[in-house]
Parts: structure tokens; sequence; C-alpha cells
């Protein structure tokens, strides 16, 4: 039984939400009322340094009273994207709300490019959210609405010409993770087509808007990759608290007056007093 909210009778799929930032708006959504399919890959818990499966997650929402699904999912598998959308419609009653929060990064740069890279990351991070958008499109024009919200990132906003300052020291940066082009480039193409099926929807009273992180959130992905000589008892995981609540205002609104938007989750919450 899912909680009351202003979200009380959605439906709502999330991606990558085993941890991190998916696990967090997975929750807010649920607090606010909609029922949610916890979606990502981890059912087991292979490392201390990534805590949260699905399960937990799911476990999580369903003991503060809310109604949650555990969907494996591998954006990867085009099998299983659609899989999910239809377990999603058949165990919890249809599709309102999609949030692809799933992405994979690629340390290095174009100097350290390699093919196997790439294709990870453009089968996750586009191919994926494009994938599900599009098995969770006629669900959604079923029930007569829908929202659709992709999580890019403040790699995607286009840097202008140079010449450029010197970067600063950052250990993120050293890993490339920050540096790297091939995450923004994807986001950027996320953001992009994001407007264009928000165009070809709204007459179907489908809202597509792009929410992005701000600011650095210290998740377990972001933190494995740039504090592996932290003791696990000393890592600073942060909640995502700005893109919870901002993912739910979103799903509150008409869904033809807010449209194609590209957001950042402390700027809304700011401008809206979240």
């Amino acid at each position: 039984m899912a909680l009351e909210g202003s979200l009380s009778g959605r439906v709502a799929l999330v991606t990558g939400a085993s941890r991190g930032i998916g696990a967090d708006i997975a929750k807010y959504l649920a607090r606010a009322g909609a029922a949610v399919a916890v979606c990502a890959r981890t059912e087991e818990q292979q490392n201390e340094r990534l805590p949260g499966t699905i399960h937990s997650v799911a476990q999580e929402i369903t003991e503060e009273g809310g109604q949650a699904l555990a969907i494996r999912v591998d954006m990867r598998d085009l099998d299983s994207v659609e899989a999910a959308v239809k377990r999603t419609v058949q165990e919890l009653g249809g599709l309102d709300i999609v949030v692809n929060n799933a992405a994979a990064q690629m340390p290095g740069t174009i100097d350290e490019y390699e093919p196997r890279h790439l294709e990870l990351l453009w089968s996750v991070d586009l191919r994926g959210p494009v994938t599900l958008m599009h098995h969770a499109l006629p669900h959604m024009r079923a029930r007569g609405m829908g929202h659709i919200i992709n999580v890019s990132s403040v790699r995607a906003v286009f840097p202008g010409p140079g010449p450029y300052p010197q970067e600063p020291d950052d250990p993120t940066i050293d890993r490339g993770i920050v540096r790297g082009s091939f995450y923004g480039m994807l986001k950027a193409g996320l953001e992009r087509f994001s407007q264009d099926v928000a165009r070809h929807v709204q007459t179907d009273n489908i809202s597509v808007n792009v929410l992005s992180p701000q600011g650095g959130i210290n998740t377990p992905g972001l933190l494995y990759f740039t504090r592996r000589d932290t003791p696990v008892d000393e890592l600073p995981f942060e909640e995502a608290e700005q893109l919870g609540k901002a993912t739910v205002w979103i799903c509150e609104q008409p869904p033809q007056e807010f449209t194609g938007n590209i957001l950042f989750d402390q700027d809304l919450c700011r401008e809206q007093g979240l």
C-alpha cells in the first residue's frame, strides 16, 4: 500500500536505484505516494564501498509504509529494459513516471580512448534511456499523462571557446572523471533528445524534463573512484536530498505546461522554496 501524498496513485520506475542518487529519488517519490519500481543491476552487495541493492532500497521504502517493487535491469540489455517496463505495469498497475538515472562513467580522456569503454557508456547513458522511453510511452498514453525525467550532469554544459584556464588540483580530474569528454558528450546528447521527445509527446499530456545535480554529491559511486584510500567507515556519503525534492516537484506539475526544461537541482529547490 503506497503512502498518501501528492503522487498517490502514480507508478514510477527509477533506474540506477540500488544506491546513490537513484535510490534517494526512489525514496522521495515513494514518500510522496508513488508506487516505485526500484530498478538496477545490483541484487547482492559485492563491495562494502558500494552499499545497497535493489532489494535493500525496496525494503527501506516498504518499511516506511510505501510500496516498492525490486526489478533487476541491465540498461545494456534491450530485452531487460523492455521486461522491466512490462513487469512494472503488470505488478504495479501502470506506469506514470520514469526517471532515467542509471549511468556509467569512463575514466580517462581521448588519449586513453578504448572502444569497449565508449560502447559501455553509449549503451548505458544514451541507448538505454532512449529504449526505456520508447517502451514506457504507450503505457503513459494509456494512462492519459506521464512524466519522464532524464538525469544529466553539469558535464553536459558546453565549455565555450578557449583558451581554457588551468584545471585545479582535483582527484577526480586526476582520474579523468571530470575532465573526460565522453560522459559529457553523451549527456549532452540525452538533453538534446529529451527536448525533441518533449515536443513530440506534449499533446499526449506527457512531459520530458532534464534534471542535473548542480554540485558534487558524495554518492557511493563517486567516492568509489575518488576516495579509494579512505576507510569505509569514514566515507562521507551524502543524500541527494535536493534531487529527490526536485523530482517530486516536477512530477506535481501539469505535463503540458512544464516540459522540455533543462533543470539543476539547487536552482530549482531555491526558486520553488523546496
